[in-house]
Parts: structure tokens; sequence; C-alpha cells
């Protein structure tokens, strides 16, 4: 296999030594990006034995909950979207899931709770929906046995691992909750111990049930005996899912979103996911010529932060699940509401913005194959280890983005029965004029998703950057995440102190940060062209991942 070669920079991220991508990865054979290297293997393996890119996209995510369970796993929900080369269609698959019957208002403020707990059983109140989506992706799509997708997964849980930088990091750091709320043993705290970086682990539990998976398909999870080890558990504990819960749930396939930006057609799912909020900001700053800027000037970063808080105005009031509310989704992302907008933006002076705090942790794959298909998928349990609920036997943790909802009625994203909460999760996809995928890009990163897509949109299609410079070049972030008390601007520290200053100047609340911080995300692209190269991979180096093709 080829794969991205790397070179120590001397940077840190959280999880450890951070590396810098230094070689693009080409292949016309197809590729896989995602932010562990072992993941991005079994996925580039199920290419080369002649799967469907959502064959290795659905391998990934099953080692991913392996190898990076402080980031994903199948306690958590998935967004896909779906390049059909057959066809020329783009699907979206949703799935995401509901949250309990049970699931009320006033089910919690009569716990005199005033906010839902980040974490615990109460805070794991809505389906894990991706083992459902992969399950009908693959039924609509697959081309491998389902079996043969979960096996390198299974075998990384039985023969072991070596643990990440990362994940040593958010264990250590969530070990508290992980020892308040998983029962010992642990999988996750060996021996009672956060294991160090570099430890070979391993995780029987969740090997045993993926051999459940794998032999009994999805309705294992749903309606089989994972569904009851979770449900019964969390009736003992005080949670509120139940067997209905999951046996009723069902990912949706969905009509994507889309806009165009210099020619191009940009893809987002429609709600419940944040998606459309890019789609926004490309509207907000199309009549803009960044080239006269560059994309190293404050004027650049000024807009595009400036266009980032007027999308999260709109955002804030509308997102929610769209069977709970009448949101207007296609004036949103329309050329006219934008240009009406646009009236609102100051290039010498920052508005005052006040948005919610959005955190969590996520895993972004693309995947193209040698027939032309291609899958933007991204897979979370929200926070860092989730709800930090483990269901004794079972190997993984429970989400906890029920959080998410808000105990205020009078909000658009209150809780409800069966409903489906603001989602920070947004796959991306940019056809070519002529209707071939040219971009497969996505990150993890909570509130940070859009302003990277906007990052990696801006110096791909305007300046023209190779895929790995643009992924590497320093980010920004505006807003709360990762538990901040207040709303500011983040810029990593390559970012000229020069600018730093002018944007102070303007009325930006500047912090600098690490020149390599993995706060801003993991972010990849594929760039499929029509030359001979075919695909070009770019793996984020703020991620323990690679970009990796068949042979």
């Amino acid at each position: 296999m080829h794969r991205a070669s790397f070179c120590l920079k001397g940077a840190k991220s959280a999880g450890g030594d951070m590396q810098q991508v230094t070689e693009a990865v080409r292949s016309p054979h197809g590729m896989v990006v995602c932010p562990h290297a072992l993941a991005s293997a079994a996925g580039a393996q199920i290419l080369s034995d002649g799967g469907h890119a959502v064959d290795a996209a659905i391998a990934v995510q099953a080692a991913l909950s392996v190898v990076y369970p402080h980031m994903t796993g199948l306690g958590g929900d998935a967004f896909w979207l779906i390049y059909d080369a057959q066809t020329g269609a783009v699907q979206g698959l949703n799935g995401s899931g509901r949250s309990a019957q049970a699931a009320t208002i006033d089910s919690y403020t009569c716990l005199g709770l005033t906010a839902i707990p980040q974490r615990g059983p109460r805070a794991a109140l809505t389906v894990p929906g991706a083992v459902d989506s992969w399950a009908q992706a693959h039924q609509r799509f697959g081309q491998l046995a389902w079996a043969t997708l979960l096996q390198p997964a299974i075998t990384l849980a039985e023969s072991g691992y070596p643990v990440t930088g990362s994940q040593a990091h958010w264990t250590r750091r969530d070990r508290d909750y992980l020892q308040q709320y998983a029962p010992a043993p642990c999988p996750f705290l060996p021996q009672g111990t956060v294991p160090a970086a570099g430890t070979t682990i391993t995780n029987l539990e969740l090997a045993h049930t993926l051999r459940q998976l794998a032999d009994r398909g999805a309705a294992a999870f749903y309606q089989g005996a994972i569904a009851a080890h979770i449900t019964d558990y969390l009736a003992s504990v005080g949670g509120v899912l139940t067997i209905d819960d999951l046996a009723a749930h069902q990912s949706d396939w969905v009509k994507p979103l889309e806009t165009t930006y210099r020619g191009y057609r940009v893809m987002q799912m429609p709600p419940n996911s944040q998606g459309f909020t890019v789609l926004s900001m490309l509207n907000l700053i199309e009549s803009f010529d960044l080239t006269q800027w560059g994309g190293d000037s404050a004027d650049y970063y000024h807009l595009m932060i400036e266009a980032t808080k007027l999308a999260f105005v709109d955002r804030d009031r509308w997102l929610t699940d769209p069977e709970f509310a009448d949101i207007p989704i296609q004036q949103l992302i329309s050329k006219s509401y934008s240009a009406q907008r646009r009236e609102l933006l100051e290039m010498k002076k920052a508005r005052l913005a006040i948005a919610p705090p959005v955190g969590g942790d996520t895993v972004y794959t693309a995947v193209t194959d040698a027939a032309g298909n291609a899958v933007s998928m991204i897979q979370s349990v929200y926070f860092d280890f989730g709800a930090a609920v483990v269901v004794p036997g079972t190997g993984f943790v429970l989400q906890n983005r029920g959080c998410f909802f808000t105990l205020d009625a009078t909000q658009v994203n209150c809780l409800a029965p069966r409903k489906r909460t603001f989602h920070t999760l947004m796959p991306g996809l940019v056809l070519h004029p002529t209707g071939q995928p040219y971009l497969v890009l996505g990150t993890m990163g909570g509130e940070g998703q859009p302003q990277t897509q906007l990052a990696l949109l801006t110096r791909l299609l305007d300046f023209g950057w190779a895929p790995q410079a643009a992924v590497n070049a320093p980010r920004w972030l505006w807003g709360r995440t990762w538990g901040e008390a207040e709303t500011g601007l983040t810029m990593e520290g390559r970012i000229e102190p020069a600018i730093r200053h002018t944007l102070q100047a303007r009325g930006h609340p500047v912090t600098a940060a690490p020149d390599w911080t993995e706060k801003m995300g993991h972010a990849h692209v594929i760039r499929c062209s029509g030359d001979p190269i075919g695909y070009e991979g770019a793996c984020d180096p703020r991620s323990d991942g690679a970009a990796i093709a068949p042979p």
C-alpha cells in the first residue's frame, strides 16, 4: 500500500508529538483518508479486495471504533454523502439517533435540573444511529460481505493496537468520568490505569460485540442481544432509553443541500446537520475577490470570521429536527438572502455576537474508489468518550449527543420525545461543473467544522492550493468549544503576529494557540481529477491519520 510519508517538525499536539505530512499521496485506484493510519489501511485493503467506497468507509469506521474510541464508536451517530458513479447522483444518509420516548423536559426538570447532564446515563438519551447507517449504506451500495468489512476491526480488537498519544491524552483527561460511569473493568483503563502512548492494548469485549454484528447484522444492535444489554444496563443506572426506542430507530435517506461557488457545486447534509452554515458562508463571501488579499492576510481572516458569525446567527435560530420545526432552509441558503445579509458585513470592524458552546470529538473519513464512487462520512460520540457510559460487556461508550437539547421549551432545539437534536456533524462534497466529484472533505471539531471547511474550500477553490498545503496551513476557530467559558477567536501561532494585532484592532478578541493544535480539528481531503493521477489525498498532521491508496 502507498501511504503518506511523515517527518517530525517538533510541534506538539494535545496527544503528543505532532507530525507534518510533507508528501502528497496520489493514486488512480482510489484513496482512503481518516484520522488513524490503521483504520485507513483497513479501508484501503477493502478497496484492494474489490470493495465499493461505501464498503471501505464501513471498514474504516469499524476500525476507528477500536483504535480511536475516545472520538467515535458504535455508540455514536453518523452522516453520509455518497456519490454514485453509475447514476451521477449524490445521496445523503442521516444516521443520527432520536431521543427516547421517555425523554421529556419534565422528566429532567422534576429532578431539579436546569440543563441535561453532559456525562452519565441521563446524557445517553438518544439512540446510537451509526450502526444502522452502516447497514443501510451497505444494503444499497455494498459489494463485499458485511462480515468481511468488520473483520479488520475484530482483528485489531482481539490482537491489539498501539495507543496513540491522542487516546492517552483524552483517557487521562476523562479518567474520572470513566471510573464513575464505566463499571470495572473498563476496556479503556486496562488494569485500572491510563495506558501510555505506544502501549499495545486489546478490547475483547468490543471484539465480541463486533462478532455479533458480523454474524447477525445490525438487527443485533437494535433488536437483539446488544440492544438488551444497553437498555437493561441503562435502566439499572437511571437512563431513559428502552428496547422499544432502539427497535424504532431508522436512518433516513435525504436529498443533500447545495449551492454554487466559483462554478462548483458544494453539497452538504440538510438539518438536523449544521451543514447549511458553510453554504451560507460561501454565498456571503462569493462577491469578494479573495485573490486580491491572499490567504494569509488580515482582510481574509476578518471576512471568514464575520461570515461565520452571520451564518451562526441563523443556525442557532433555526437548527433542530426538521420534523419538529418548519425551517426555511432554502431561503437560508439562497443567493438573494445572502445578498441582504452581506450588507451587515463590515470589513474594518468586528461584529459583536455570542454563540453557544459547541464541543465534540469526531472522526471524518473520505473514500474514493477506482470506479469513481465517493464517500464523505463523519461519525462521533460527541464529547471525548461521549457520555462516558460503557455498558458492561460491550466495549464501547454511549454518546452524549442528547445533552445538546435545551430544557427551555421556548427554544427551537428543546427536548422532546423521539426528536433529533441540533447536530454539528457535516460531511462535505464538491462536484466539478461537469458533475463529477472534485473534492471530498470534512473535519472533526464541533463548532469548528464549518469554519475549517470554509478555510479548505477557499484555499482550494479561490487560491488553487494543493490539498496538503490547504490542510497544513494555519487555521482559526471563532466561538466556544471544549468547555471554554467565553466566546473568542483562537488562531494557530503560525499566523503572523501583525495579522493578529490588526484583527485585535478591529475588535476581535484574539488568543494565540500553539503553532499546531488539535483544537483546530482533523481535516482530510481527497481531490479527484480526470488525469492519470486520479485521486490526491491529504491527511491532517494534527491527527494520527494517513492517506492510503490500494495497491
